[in-house]
Parts: structure tokens; sequence; C-alpha cells
């Protein structure tokens, strides 16, 4: 079935009411009853205090929780100045489709800016609207990525893969490609609307990283907001994050096929204005199960060794089997093998135009290998230690990038 929007009829009638305002914050939910209530208070005192003068809304998008997550949204005062809409989005399941509702409801309204914020935020304060928002209204930016102190072993996905990518490739250092906390301005909240993108995969499975990217690409003037500690439902990556590694990949794989020649002439990177909270709070523990995670990839070793052979260089499969072949106690899977693994996997994808889901499922336990090794890296150290680990290896994936454009002119050439 064709969606040609993501709002319900009460909602658009709704919105139509209300006419115009000046501010819309965003909170896609699915299942959040125990976080929402926070989260929808924290975002309301953040507007009293920093937009009272502001016409704002408060637009809860739904996903058609079986919990009251609803309700408890419904059942929060909020002030009576401020304007709440709580709604099932119409289309596809999950976050894409809500942000196409959120995005579709600022434009409606006409906002000047417009802000989304997760469901399961336990540290949100009311000071993180006036970091997301100001740089729109106050400074002309158009799109603001959120910089989070996060714990070590929270984010390995970025920290791992989606930092570095972006940064190698676009040439932005933007700290969090896939914080679920942004802000955006009126122009570029139509261009997302506009996008011919809305019932694909890639709105599916890589919303967050598909805005950035094309926030970059497109050339809208990008900054981060800096919004202290980022504690949330965190999720352990040997036993929770094998699907969520499948999605982004795929999607940054996708983009990089449709930006071929944006990235291909980016060399090094430059940061971006960062705004917001100042100081460095250490964020509460998480533990991480990390023998489970070097089981993981040993198992998949033995079920995939074969097919890696094949699609990797000697050198490559070489330190594979051996990390495969050691000790707990002594993993070590080297951050250079992780990045020619990753171009050469990148550069694989575009070589493949079918069994591309296959492709990036046999990856999964090499990511796992690559946590591992992260974990046990930097056991010892504080996360703002471990910072320093992230950054060395991000500078490495931007000097190893002739060997990205190596391996995908080499490969591109066995399929033309």
């Amino acid at each position: 079935m064709h969606y040609n929007t993501a709002l319900r009829a009460y909602s658009a009638k709704r919105l139509e009411e209300i006419e115009s305002a000046d501010i819309l914050i965003g909170i896609p939910c699915y299942n959040n009853e125990t976080t929402i209530e926070h989260v929808v208070q924290m975002v309301s005192h953040g507007l009293a205090k920093h937009y009272k003068d502001k016409r704002s809304i408060i637009y809860i998008a739904d996903g058609g929780s079986t919990d009251d997550t609803r309700e408890v949204a419904k059942d929060f005062q909020i002030k009576p100045w401020q304007e709440k809409i709580i709604t099932i989005y119409r289309g596809p399941a999950g976050k894409g489709t809500a942000l196409r509702s959120v995005f579709e409801a600022a434009c409606r309204l006409n906002v000047k800016a417009c802000s989304v914020v997760d469901s399961d935020l336990r540290s949100i304060t009311p000071d993180w609207i006036k970091y997301l928002i100001d740089p729109v209204l106050e400074r002309g930016y158009q799109f603001v990525a959120p910089v989070y102190m996060r714990h070590k072993y929270d984010g390995t996905i970025t920290n791992n893969i989606v930092y570095n990518l972006t940064r190698a490739l676009y040439g932005k250092r933007i700290r969090q490609p896939i914080g679920g906390d942004f802000a955006l301005s009126r122009d570029i909240l139509k261009f997302y609307t506009e996008e011919d993108v809305w019932e694909t995969d890639v709105a599916r499975f890589g919303i967050d990283i598909w805005m950035t990217t094309s926030a970059i690409t497109n050339n809208f003037r990008i900054c981060q907001s800096n919004l202290g500690v980022k504690i949330h439902d965190v999720k352990d990556p040997g036993l929770h994050l094998g699907p969520m590694f499948r999605q982004v990949i795929w999607t940054i794989f996708s983009l990089m096929e449709k930006y071929e020649l944006c990235w291909k002439s980016v060399k090094g990177s430059s940061a971006v204005e960062t705004f917001g909270y100042e100081g460095t709070p250490e964020p509460e523990a998480i533990t991480v199960n990390l023998d489970r995670m070097i089981e993981n990839f040993k198992i998949g070793f033995q079920q995939f060794s074969g097919f890696w052979k094949d699609i990797f260089c000697p050198d490559c499969f070489e330190h594979i089997r051996k990390a495969a072949e050691s000790e707990s106690s002594s993993f070590h899977f080297s951050t250079d093998t992780w990045i020619h693994i990753l171009y050469e996997l990148a550069a694989t994808f575009h070589a493949w135009k079918i069994n591309r889901y296959k492709l990036v499922d046999f990856m999964t336990p090499l990511y796992y290998a690559r946590v591992a090794s992260f974990v046990r890296q930097s056991w010892d150290m504080t996360s703002e230690e471990a910072e320093d680990l992230v950054e060395e290896q991000a500078v490495k994936f931007e000097e190893h990038k002739d060997y990205l454009l190596k391996v995908w002119d080499e490969r591109s050439e066995k399929i033309d």
C-alpha cells in the first residue's frame, strides 16, 4: 500500500485547528510507558523555561504501542500555554515513519525549529531543549546533531563504525551521526519530507544515518550540541546489537552508492562547531559480556570462514584466523584489520547486486570481534580516556581512505 502521508485524519485536523507554531518537539515512541512521562515532563519544562514567549507543540508519534505509552503521555499535564498531540502514525512500522509524521506536522505548522528526542531517555533535562533549538533559532543552523558523554561501552556501533565512516567518507567530524536527539530548521524539514525515501528500507532501518548523510552531502549548515550524559535503555552489544549492526551497515553502504561522486573527492575532515553543555561527567557504568562476544565471533568463524576467505584479502583473512584461534585472555583484533575489512566489505557490497542482506549477515561476527577487542583495550580506562581511542581510530580510517578507493574501483571493474 502506498502512503502519501504519515498523518492520520484526526492529527491533520488538529494541526489545521492550531494553524501555526514556532517550535515543535517530536517524541517517536513504541512501548515506552516507563520512560515517556519523564521525557514529556522535561520537554514541557524546557519549553517553559527557555521559550515561554514562543508557540510550542509537543508531538508524540506512537507506533501502535501495546502497553500504556499513549495513556501515560496523555495523562501528564503540560503547561496551559503549550499544545500536545498524541497520534499513531500511518505507514510502515518503524522510526522512519514516526519521524515522517513529525516532520510533516512541523511543515504544516510552518515552525521555525523542530527538535526530536528519544522516548527512552532517563538523563534528558529541560536544558536539552535549549541546547538543541538555540543553534537553529539564534545562529541559523539547519541541522543540529547531538554530542553526548556516553559510557565507553554504550554506542559501540557508533564508536567502531558510524562515526569513523561518516567522518572519513564525507569529511565532517559529527560525533553521533545516529544520535536520536537532534534539531532541524524549516528548510531541511521541507527537504526531508519531499525526499523519495519514506517507503524504502532506508527509512525502515537507517533513518538517522540517512538524515545526517543527506544534510552533509546537500550542504546544509550543520553543527553539534553537547547534551551532557546520555542514559537510556542500553543494550548489551553481545546480545542485542546484531540486527542494528546489519541495518546500519546496509544503509551506510547504500548511501555510499548514491553519493559516490561526493565522498570520492573528499580528503581529510574538518570539525563542526559545537555548542551546549560544558563539562565531562562520568556516565553510569554498563556491563558487557566479553566472553559471549568472543564466542559469537569464534562460532561465526567456524560457519563463515570459507566465505570470508573468498571476499577478504589474504592479509585480512590471516588476521581473522589468528584472532579466532587465540585465547580470550589475549584476544586482539587490530584497528588496521578492522578498517580494511569494512572498506573491503563496502566494495564487495557495491559489486554485489543480489543477496546483499546475506552478505551483511555474514559480517556480524566480525563486529563482535572488533567490539571485544575495543573492550579489552579500554578495560581500565575512564570513558573520557576511551574517547581518545575512538579518535585515534577515526584518524586511521581517514589515513586508509586510499585503500577504500582502490578496492572500490577494482571490484567495480569486475562488474562492469
